[in-house]
């Protein structure tokens, strides 16, 4: 049984009266009114999920009050009822925003499933409404942590050019934060409905990328076995996210620069251009501007990316977030692991602010995944650390070969033991090669689950 809250509209009180018996015995609670002033009036009352509205009303037309209500209240479903079928009032009453558009008597047995599909159609809307609601305050500005100076004027230049269609170029070393900056504009731009559509531009060889990024035609390669849409199409309305821009290839750079300029693209293998409204977000972890100066990028295109640059901070340079991320990251894996660790000990701390970070926030991370690992307490120590760090930090700076050896040994066992003898997992949290770990194993004896 549906359930929900129903406004009838109708100046006719029989017929009012007869949808009312109609819909309250599906259990529907439902409301009624005379003209399009009463139904505003509840509307504003209460929550109503479906109208369904006479096209005549004393006080205006039902057409007018389906654009009213979709300023007002623009999750409410209209359904129109008129006693004449008459296509071009349908066909406005559907530009106007009508869920749909039935005759009187002649369709009363297509209303209640009419109501229903309107309802299911309320309830995702709901839904969608609070995801979007959720993926904004993921990456509201305030998610975003730091207290350092640094990073609260970066913040502030991206706030200040989120609400705005213009091309953003994020400027920044490998795992600093580019593509979290990114999703962050998105989110805080009039396009937040629209998809965000990340490419990274360095995992793709050149004919690869223009098939992942323009789409193609059925037939236009080897393969090629039906149409597909590229991810330019997929962020229309959106914003597509270009990580890595300058190792796109020199042949797609001036085919990026026609979307740019024209708000059109060619599918590999068609001849007819597809028209496109995206706003464009690109990174780099490269000197762009040395890249023109070598003939490696585009002049042209680099000042049409370049209208609005960004630098991340290395994490380096915000020492003072240091401690306030390794806590976040605590609580995040302490959860996944059910563990309770509520803080770090002072010299795991000295240990994360004197560490150069040359891969930034994302090293950091996986630093903070293996010491909480390899914690039996409550709190994280100086022995939770990568093993490379405690040969450089006493008490293992002193040790022999053969006890440095021991150390190393336990700790990759109990990273195994984690990962449940997963051996790609454990390379990553060891942040070692996989033909490393393999070695290791051997040359440890070590027991693999």
């Amino acid at each position: 049984m549906i359930t929900g809250k129903i406004l009838v509209v109708d100046d006719e009180e029989k017929i009012r009266g007869l949808l009312l018996r109609i819909i309250a015995l599906e259990g529907l609670y439902v409301f009624e009114a005379a003209d399009t002033a009463g139904a505003v009036n509840l509307l504003q009352r209460e929550e109503i999920d479906v109208v369904i509205c006479d096209v005549r009303l004393p006080d205006g037309s039902g057409i007018d009050l389906v654009r009213r209500v979709r300023v007002l209240f623009p999750d409410v479903a209209i359904i129109l009822l008129t006693a004449y079928a008459n296509i071009p009032d349908s066909v406005e009453a559907m530009r106007a925003g009508a869920f749909d558009y039935i005759v009187k008597g002649d369709d009363n047995d297509k209303l209640l499933p009419l109501i229903a599909r309107a309802m299911e159609s309320r309830r995702l809307q709901k839904r969608v409404g609070l995801l979007e609601e959720r993926v904004a305050r993921n990456f509201s500005w305030d998610h975003i942590i730091g207290g350092s100076a640094v990073i609260r004027e970066t913040i502030a230049m991206a706030a200040k050019v989120s609400p705005s269609d213009t091309t953003v170029l994020l400027l920044g070393e490998t795992g600093a934060g580019k593509e979290l900056f990114a999703r962050a504009i998105h989110a805080n731009s009039k396009r937040a409905r629209y998809p965000f559509v990340a490419l990274n531009c360095s995992a793709f060889q050149k004919d690869l990328l223009e098939s992942e990024l323009f789409g193609h035609k059925a037939g236009a390669f080897t393969g090629a076995f039906k149409d597909k849409r590229g991810l330019i199409e997929e962020a229309e309305g959106g914003t597509l996210f270009l990580d890595e821009i300058g190792e796109m290839h020199a042949d797609l750079q001036s085919k990026l620069l026609r979307v740019l300029e024209a708000r059109q693209f060619f599918k590999v293998g068609s001849t007819v251009a597809t028209m496109v409204d995206i706003r464009i977000l690109s990174a780099t972890n490269r000197h762009l501007q040395e890249q023109v100066d070598a003939g490696k990028f585009r002049q042209d295109l680099f000042y049409r990316l370049n209208v609005f640059t960004i630098e991340i901070p290395p994490l380096r340079e915000r020492k003072k977030d240091i401690a306030l991320l390794a806590k976040y990251f605590i609580k995040i894996f302490s959860d996944k692991m059910n563990k309770k660790i509520d803080g770090m000990g002072k010299g795991f701390v000295e240990a994360l602010e004197n560490h150069a970070w040359k891969g930034n926030i994302r090293e950091l991370k996986n630093v903070i995944e293996r010491a909480v690992i390899m914690n039996e307490g409550l709190s994280l120590t100086e022995e939770d650390l990568p093993v490379e760090w405690q040969m450089e930090r006493s008490p293992f700076r002193n040790l022999s070969a053969f006890e440095l050896a021991s150390v190393e040994k336990l700790h990759i066992q109990r990273v195994l033991n984690y990962t449940r003898g997963n051996k790609v997992k454990a390379a990553r949290l060891l942040n070692i090669g996989l033909t490393t770990v393999y070695r290791k194993i051997d040359e440890y004896g070590i027991l693999v689950l």
